[in-house]
């Protein structure tokens, strides 16, 4: 079954770093710092044409004409600062990174406040891009301790995490958006549960990594994170084989039951839980999308169509005499699978009914599958849909109960 791994991490690519690193600060506006400032015509004229040429998309001149400036002699310190910045700038857009930094470097120690953490940011970005990532994380530290904890230097930090393996610090920072998000009682956002998926995957960390993906299945309803969770769930410890059936309904709810053979699957398992009429259902839809009836296969797939058909006709029969055995009996375990039974013939009010006189038993034995069929049957009735909810929450056993009914919570009708 398909899983999310490895899970992609959205963060920038270094093609991407360059541009969000500019700020309009070190461009357009130095032509106004170097008047504001007295820089002297020789040096302010230069800087004037390298604005305009930036102003017209033509980096490499404007670096130049900063250059020009920048030989000028006998410089004051105002007149240096307006040089670099204009220097910065213009190599940053020429992609000249060595030069960018040498001249944001130069800025850096002149600044102080909010200019700090957007200097340090670009210089960030200006060294990852030159694949150094150990200064640019460097400057990525000195950015948020000025202050600067935007969402392009936490990209940033979440490239370099990724591009050095550093997984375990992916993960937690990654953790603590999610649960910060969750204790304001807002939804977590999707990159985030990617990220900490992707993280936890790649450390070998799989109940976490299963738990993450639940958390992005009940808030993201993807196709890919159904696919994705109900591919790993199967491999849980603890998972019981017996809840097989379980999945591919899931699968059918939430429309990634796809293959010839999950619908085969399917609707053999559900002609051995006892639920014929379940199993003729599938079929049916297997055969009206075109993944059944067709081919070398198609016999056989016939024969079971067949069957599904004549054992459905037998437990309208026999089903009055086996919910009256089971009435009988110490446990009320087959009053719940009788009820069930019901419920998948459509008559779901009448299986309601039974189930729950089954979950009332004092010697039931499986009592968290019972509330679980109960909430599976009292989705499909409008008169018990706004109490489903309530009782699958209340399903808790370990054996993949719990995690089913919090499931179809996802796939209410």
């Amino acid at each position: 079954m398909p899983s999310l791994s490895p899970m992609p991490i959205t963060t920038p690519t270094l093609r991407h770093l360059a541009p969000l690193a500019l700020a309009a600060m070190l461009s357009l506006g130095v032509a106004t710092a170097a008047h504001a400032q007295g820089v002297r015509a020789e040096i302010g004229k230069p800087l004037q044409q390298a604005a305009e040429y930036l102003k017209a998309g033509k980096p490499k001149e404007a670096l130049a004409k900063a250059r020009e400036a920048d030989a000028v002699g006998g410089k004051s310190p105002a007149e240096q600062l307006v040089i670099d910045r204009m220097k910065a700038a213009a190599a940053q857009r020429a992609a000249d990174f060595p030069t960018a930094i040498a001249a944001l470097e130069a800025i850096h120690p002149k600044v102080s406040g909010a200019e700090a953490g957007q200097i340090a940011e670009q210089l960030a970005a200006a060294y990852a891009q030159t694949r150094n990532n150990a200064k640019a994380t460097e400057w990525v530290n000195k950015a948020i301790a000025a202050g600067n904890t935007g969402g392009t230097i936490k990209q940033l930090q979440q490239y370099l995490q990724g591009a050095s393996g550093d997984y375990a610090a992916i993960g937690r920072d990654a953790a603590a958006a999610v649960q910060a998000a969750e204790q304001a009682g807002r939804r977590p956002a999707e990159d985030d549960l990617l990220r900490l998926a992707d993280a936890q995957n790649r450390q070998g960390q799989t109940n976490a990594y299963v738990a993450t993906l639940e958390k992005l299945l009940l808030n993201y309803p993807k196709k890919d994170y159904w696919n994705a969770y109900l591919g790993r769930l199967a491999r849980k410890s603890g998972f019981s084989p017996r809840y097989e059936l379980d999945l591919l309904r899931l699968r059918l709810a939430s429309g990634t039951l796809a293959k010839t053979e999950e619908y085969m699957e399917m609707a053999q398992l559900s002609l051995q839980a006892g639920f014929p009429a379940e199993a003729r259902r599938i079929v049916e839809q297997g055969y009206a999308n075109k993944l059944l009836g067709t081919g070398p296969e198609a016999g056989r797939q016939q024969r079971l169509r067949d069957l599904a058909v004549k054992q459905e006709a037998e437990s309208k029969t026999n089903l009055p005499n086996n919910v009256t055995e089971a009435e009988a009996a110490k446990d009320g375990d087959a009053l719940v699978k009788w009820g069930y039974a019901y419920v998948t013939l459509g008559e779901v009010d009448k299986g309601i009914a039974i189930i729950q006189k089954g979950l009332a038993m004092p010697g039931i034995k499986r009592a968290d599958e019972g509330r679980l069929r109960l909430g599976m049957a009292q989705l499909q009735s409008p008169k018990s849909r706004a109490a489903a909810v309530q009782t699958l929450r209340g399903v808790r056993g370990a054996d993949g109960t719990a995690d089913i009914a919090r499931l179809w919570t996802a796939v209410q009708p």
